[in-house]
């Protein structure tokens, strides 16, 4: 619902009470707004939490303004908070985009908040300002960046979940005897050809944690560093193997998605968002399709990476901030920030406050993502949630990569100058 109908609808009611004599009923409620964003889900989400949060707190109403999406929506926050015009709640990036938004100044400090316990520690990360201080609250929920499975194929060959990188090929190998593609490539869509990069980061910070901190100073480069290659590298290995499907170049997300679905192809390094492009086309596959964290060298380090949701953050100019506040300790309950989730039936990854369980329906692959939270350690957002620095030509070093027209080594010294002239921009110190 925008907010010009909810405008209206609140000036409706206001007209009512003032002929029944109850304005006084209207004059002393407490009116927030909410800058939500534009795709259906969080539409969604976003008016039954607010009908739910209205329910339990009659004397505060929300308005709901959808704002748009992409650029737009980043240049339209970014204006709004510099020139404190923005709404009393809004939601925005976590990670690297919420420190480019001065958040120590433009949103109110939430760390002395008690329901911050119950936020998981791999969330907080991504919304503690420069100073340490605490921010937002989950918006939505996780997406795991690791191999979409097919689960069928694995039980046909009596394979197991690999945790390391050789048991992974040792697979594949097996699935290519069996007539299969072991590994789903859709270069027609350039941007999933970097996901064996962009999800092998937990194995760089296994092995480095404090890789992204230098990698934003210019003291970790990928070119020489073995770890930080590794994404490279793998994506290298499976070509030369010969483990891709043969339209690998032109074919598509929708494609990929099929093949693994269907049992045509037994591995796609991707998203957990895909699932629910499953659940549409394919849902008596559903559950067919599994999910695993992209192996790395050392079994006991196994883990996955993860791509964080958005969050809820309070204008530092908002007139009604302990109003704001108890919106926003609504969201991080599991009433509010879980159960209209659940209602809706819009799980496509795990929720990052405590006491929000998945229900035993959700597909495969989730559940399977979810475990990798139950473990102290095995989950690690995203580079992007880190760090500012990413380079804008990734998307086409990794089609070279993944089609054995660049080594990983000429890749990654590529990339270290993709990713300078992108920091120099930024004005990072260091570059």
């Amino acid at each position: 619902m925008t907010m010009i109908k909810r405008r209206a609808l609140v000036g409706l009611t206001a007209g009512l009470l003032a002929m029944t004599g109850m304005v006084g009923i209207a004059y002393a409620q407490t009116s927030l707004t909410l800058f939500s964003p534009n795709d259906q889900a969080a539409v969604a989400y976003t008016e039954a939490m607010v009908a739910a949060f209205e329910a339990a707190n009659p004397d505060i109403k929300v308005e709901i303004e959808v704002g748009p999406g992409g650029t737009e929506r980043d240049n339209m926050v970014k204006s709004r908070l510099a020139t404190g015009t923005m709404n009393d709640v809004f939601v925005y990036n976590t990670g690297s985009l919420f420190q480019a938004i001065n958040p120590v100044q433009s949103t109110v400090d939430l760390s002395s908040e008690a329901y911050m316990s119950t936020i998981l520690d791999s969330f907080k990360q991504t919304v503690t300002a420069t100073d340490g201080t605490l921010h937002g609250v989950p918006y939505g929920q996780a997406m795991g960046g690791g191999v979409l499975y097919n689960k069928r194929i694995y039980e046909e060959l009596g394979l197991s979940v690999p945790k390391t990188w050789d048991e992974f090929m040792a697979n594949n190998a097996k699935i290519k005897e069996a007539g299969k593609a072991p590994v789903i490539q859709t270069f027609g869509d350039t941007w999933t050809s970097q996901l064996f990069f962009l999800a092998d980061y937990y194995n760089i910070q296994a092995v480095e944690p404090d890789f992204a901190a230098k990698y934003t100073t210019n003291e970790a480069k990928y070119a020489g560093n073995v770890a930080a290659m590794g994404g490279f590298q793998k994506q290298a290995d499976v070509y030369n193997a010969g483990y891709l499907n043969e339209d690998y170049g032109a074919a598509v997300l929708d494609d990929g998605l099929r093949m693994l679905a269907q049992g045509d192809g037994a591995h796609y390094p991707m998203l957990t968002f895909a699932v629910g492009t499953i659940a549409q086309n394919y849902p008596d596959l559903l559950n067919d399709v599994g999910y695993f964290g992209l192996p790395g060298n050392d079994a006991a380090k196994n883990g996955t990476t993860v791509w964080m949701p958005t969050a809820l953050y309070i204008s530092a100019n908002s007139p009604n901030v302990e109003a704001a506040k108890k919106l926003v300790a609504f969201v991080a309950s599991k009433e509010g920030g879980c159960d209209p989730w659940v209602e809706l039936n819009a799980i496509t990854g795990p929720f990052l406050i405590q006491g929000c369980e998945l229900p035993a329906s959700v597909p495969t692959a989730v559940s399977d993502l979810g475990a990798y939270f139950t473990a102290e350690g095995q989950t690690a957002p995203a580079l992007e949630f880190l760090s500012p620095v990413k380079g804008p030509n990734l998307e086409n070093i990794t089609v070279e990569v993944g089609s054995g027209i660049r080594t990983p080594e000429d890749a990654a010294a590529l990339y270290d100058e993709d990713v300078k002239k992108q920091a120099q921009q930024l004005g990072l110190p260091g570059w």
